[in-house]
């Protein structure tokens, strides 16, 4: 149960004995002695006009440049180990306060997209996704989820970014940039690993793009430079595959867990250009080299039903069970189209009833 509180006219009787300097000793050891929020409404009180400026500095944008400067410093740190330690280019403390450090460049990058010459700003926001986005691989900070633990809302943080670029560059560049940008940033569960509060308020990036294409031609637009997008990938791994530096990483699996992520924007494609006069791209995006595993099987599989193609469709979503057994979502479309499930996918259905 909270203390009681003394009302105004109790809190005044207590204070009308008290001259003078007995005031000023009691506001001093409640300055002294207090929080630094408590000490911080002190100072506002005695010096109303410095406070006055304290708000306008608050309230005008982050230096671009400035902000882009620390978070290429920061970024290049983390992606080299130093807040794990080992070397001597961050301090302990400094390692310890990381989280404190990602939140505030993260706030001052939000903050410097309203200055006029933003382009820096917007470079150093994407650095910071990119950098919360890498967390899910890779071990940057002393932290088992440090996207939760620096309270970042990745979907939330590519909303402003995508809405700023529109507004400022116009639709043809958003598109050019955020296609690029949703293959490299989408993740299929989140940006966290836990179900903490930041993970809550995260959503997909297919659905920030949904509400940031209203028109048809847009969605049009955008599945084009996204399709140039996925191309460039392919090239890019045509050619990593065929060089003797190539990185070693499988192929097949990059191709599988790319389109895993994106499996909801791609729903979403289907959805809007099927019977369109764009449903062209849907072909095309269900071959694309850059896609790969039973997700794609299983896009194919929704498009040949929706063509009237239910021979097709079945012996699809049958293929993708063989490779996903248990997957709940390519059960209920077998259901719903009358195909035959494999042995190893009846058995899961089986075995999750029992349950």
């Amino acid at each position: 149960m909270p203390p009681k509180r003394m009302n105004r006219e109790e809190f005044f009787a207590k204070l009308s004995p008290f001259d003078e300097d007995r005031l000023r000793k009691v506001l001093w050891n409640l300055y002294w002695r207090g929080s630094a929020q408590l000490r911080e409404r002190i100072e506002d009180e005695l010096d109303p006009a410095e406070a006055g400026r304290k708000k306008r500095a608050a309230a005008e944008p982050a230096d671009p440049a400035w902000v882009l400067y620390e978070v290429r410093d920061f970024a290049g740190l983390a992606r080299a180990g130093s807040y794990l330690g080992g070397d001597r280019e961050v301090s302990p403390k400094e390692r310890s306060r990381w989280r404190v450090t990602f939140r505030r460049l993260a706030a001052d990058a939000e903050s410097a997209l309203r200055d006029p010459d933003a382009d820096p700003a917007e470079e150093a926001l994407e650095l910071i996704i990119d950098l919360a986005r890498e967390t899910r691989d890779q071990q940057y900070f002393r932290s088992e989820d440090p996207v939760e633990a620096a309270r970042f809302v990745v979907s939330d943080a590519a909303a402003m970014l995508w809405e700023t670029v529109r507004d400022r560059h116009g639709f043809q560049a958003f598109a050019e940039r955020a296609a690029a940008q949703l293959i490299k940033w989408e993740s299929r569960y989140g940006w966290t690993h836990g179900w903490g509060q930041i993970h809550e308020q995260e959503t997909s990036l297919a659905s920030v793009l949904a509400r940031i294409l209203p028109a048809p031609d847009m969605w049009t637009t955008f599945a084009d430079r996204y399709l140039d997008a996925l191309d460039q990938l392919a090239r890019a791994q045509s050619a990593s595959t065929s060089s003797r530096w190539s990185s070693g990483l499988d192929a097949g699996y990059v191709r599988k867990r790319r389109t895993s992520d994106l499996a909801a924007w791609h729903e979403q494609l289907l959805d809007r250009l099927f019977g369109s006069e764009a449903e062209d791209r849907l072909d095309r995006l269900i071959r694309h080299p850059a896609l790969g595993g039973p997700e794609v099987t299983f896009l194919q599989a929704r498009l040949a039903e929706r063509r009237g193609d239910l021979d097709s469709a079945r012996k699809l979503v049958q293929d993708c069970l063989q490779e996903l057994p248990g997957h709940q979502g390519f059960a209920d479309f077998a259901a719903e189209i009358g195909a035959d499930l494999p042995p190893r996918a009846r058995n899961h259905l089986d075995n999750a009833r029992e349950r």
